[in-house]
């Protein structure tokens, strides 16, 4: 989150489209706690249980990466980044929704890290600055892994001066993503523990196996597989065990699994290495990765329903779950999908939506919703029961 806030300082005073009062002359001129007063996103209850929850863990989450953000190669990046203005640009894309989108968009995965350590037992200090560095490098890992899924596939032979300004947008995007990454990988290194490196050396593998699952169209963005006969409800989330051919045209199959390789994993590993850090025995880490994962579903299941029943006639994923479950209805809407082999903007979408609403794929996604919320709580009453655990709850309710 604290990388998008900084990129959208660089957007709004290069272009008249993000209009903002200017409140000072230079960010050196205002200390580190002005600086994250200035930067935080409009009330909202949203921000409001975000804030809460910031008091309890005694840190402004928001911007827990803002060392990174106010070092000088970002700050060189972000300028270049500014020239992207205007241009469709995925990365610009990616850099508004996560900005200027619903701010349930930004889920607290470095917040949920702090608070589940926090539920244990007082820590040490040391064991509380390198559960802060562990939250901090996994919202890098997942903000750099987003600005990466923002490259444009320019195949070579359609180059031409007209695609310059995609091939320009493709290298902002790889530097900048890969100095987050790169960062956040150095910070691993730090914390100088085997275990935690090898957990979170796993969520990074099934990101980039999350960028293959499944059929794609020509940009990498994903379809859904054909409708199969339905076959029980729940996968395990051991992504070892987990084979594409077992999952696809499975709606809710399909969807656990290509969730938690795109991003949720990440959650779940960032929670058990908290509690590596913190010498909590091996159940104790299992619970956590679970706990993790469900929260992580829980939010995902809420966003796509969320973008599927405003009034916004955007885009939505083709392998989101409200689509998935009317395939599974109404395996006569793959039609629409076949529209999307080359480019998913190709699809009709408001008649795809239209379609949807006509099955119960949305009261399947708010079951789908309450069913790891409900997991979420179960398993973080198993590792405590304080203020943090709490606010868990108040947050995984309050989205």
């Amino acid at each position: 989150m604290a990388v998008s806030y900084a990129v959208s300082r660089v957007l709004r005073r290069a272009s008249p489209i993000f209009v903002q009062k200017r409140h000072e002359s230079t960010m050196a001129s205002f200390t580190k706690d002005e600086i994250m007063i200035l930067l935080r996103p409009p009330f909202s209850n949203w921000s409001n249980a975000i804030r809460d929850a910031e008091k309890v863990v005694g840190y402004p989450t928001s911007f827990m990466n803002l060392r990174c953000l106010l070092s000088d190669e970002f700050a060189n990046l972000a300028l270049y980044l500014r020239k992207l203005v205007g241009s469709n640009h995925l990365v610009m894309q990616t850099a508004k929704n996560v900005l200027y989108g619903d701010s349930k968009n930004l889920q607290p995965w470095g917040l949920i890290i702090l608070l589940l350590a926090k539920s244990i037992r007082a820590q040490s200090k040391k064991a509380e600055e390198q559960t802060r560095v562990l939250a901090e490098l996994t919202e890098m890992i997942r903000t750099g892994h987003l600005i990466h899924k923002g490259i444009i596939n320019v195949p070579f032979a359609k180059r031409s001066k007209d695609t310059e300004t995609a091939i320009f947008g493709n290298k902002i995007a790889i530097l900048l993503g890969d100095y987050l990454l790169v960062t956040a990988n150095a910070m691993l290194a730090e914390l100088r523990n085997s275990d935690v490196s090898y957990i979170i050396s796993t969520a990074l593998k099934d990101l980039s196996e999350g960028e293959f699952f499944g059929e794609r169209d020509e940009q990498n963005m994903p379809l859904p597989g054909r409708p199969k006969t339905h076959d029980g409800l729940e996968i395990n989330f051991d992504t070892d065990s987990i084979t594409v051919d077992e999952v696809l045209g499975k709606s809710r199959k399909e969807w656990t699994a290509r969730t938690v390789f795109n991003g949720v994993s990440l959650l779940g590993r960032g929670c058990q290495s908290a509690m590596v850090l913190d010498k909590q025995g091996r159940d104790i880490q299992k619970y956590a990765y679970h706990f993790g994962c469900h929260v992580g579903l829980a939010w995902q299941a809420a966003t796509e329903l969320q973008k599927l029943t405003s009034d916004s006639r955007g885009h939505f994923c083709l392998a989101s779950a409200p689509v998935l479950f009317a395939l599974e209805m109404n395996p006569d809407l793959y039609k629409i999908i076949d529209q999307a082999k080359n480019d998913v903007k190709d699809v009709d979408y408001e008649d795809l939506k239209f379609n949807i609403l006509k099955t119960d794929a949305v009261d399947k996604t708010k079951m789908l919703y309450e069913d790891h919320a409900k997991k979420a709580t179960a398993y973080i009453e198993n590792i405590g029961q304080n203020e943090s655990v709490d606010m868990i709850k108040k947050l995984i309710n309050t989205f």
